[in-house]
């Protein structure tokens, strides 16, 4: 029975799934593909995360940001400066306001 992904998976996955004795399709994306893929990928990782709330799925999350950000041409050192510069000009979540309207 063939199941069909057409999705981002992680390099090993393939090779995990050879291992098991089953068979598998692959493509390497094309560079016009790779950044909506990942996309889809960090949405995926997220709703993992909602429904399971594991430290595992937020691992998974941060995988694929790092790797949006290395597509981006940043690293994870570069992208931790800007996450603090936004929190020293807008705080972070320690707090945990909720706005409730504006006028």
């Amino acid at each position: 029975m063939r199941k069909t992904y057409n999705k981002l998976v992680r390099d090993k996955i393939p090779g995990e799934i050879r291992r098991q004795g089953r068979e598998c399709v692959c493509r390497v994306a094309s560079a016009a593909e790779v950044e909506p893929l990942m996309i889809a990928k960090l949405q995926e990782e997220v709703a993992e995360f909602a429904e399971s709330r594991s430290v595992e799925e937020l691992a998974d999350i941060l995988e694929v940001l790092q790797a949006l950000a290395a597509l981006k041409g940043t690293n994870p050192v570069q992208l931790e400066e800007a996450r603090k510069l936004k929190a020293e000009q807008k705080g972070g979540f320690r707090e945990r306001i909720i706005l409730l309207e504006t006028s």
